[in-house]
């Protein structure tokens, strides 16, 4: 079932405590918390294709809330851990 157009969406705040808690398992940026990886390296993610899973899921989210500007809404999330 759909929701009708117009129907506000709440992000789930567990989610998105995901992006504020998890670390970045590999690469350059290993161990670092996914909300801290610059946005140059999620540019280059969606350019190159995300990882399968959750966490693709979330690198994918991220890359959306910073290339919007939308940061500031996870500093609660990021100052409750």
């Amino acid at each position: 079932m759909t929701e009708p157009l117009g129907t506000p969406v709440t992000p789930d705040p567990n989610y998105l405590r995901k992006l504020v808690t998890t670390r970045m398992p590999f690469g350059r940026y290993k161990g670092r918390i996914l909300l801290d990886l610059p946005e140059p390296y999620l540019v280059w993610f969606s350019q190159q294709g995300f990882p399968r899973g959750e966490l693709g899921t979330l690198l994918a989210t991220l890359y959306e809330i910073k290339v919007n500007g939308l940061e500031k809404l996870l500093a609660p999330l990021r100052s409750a851990r």
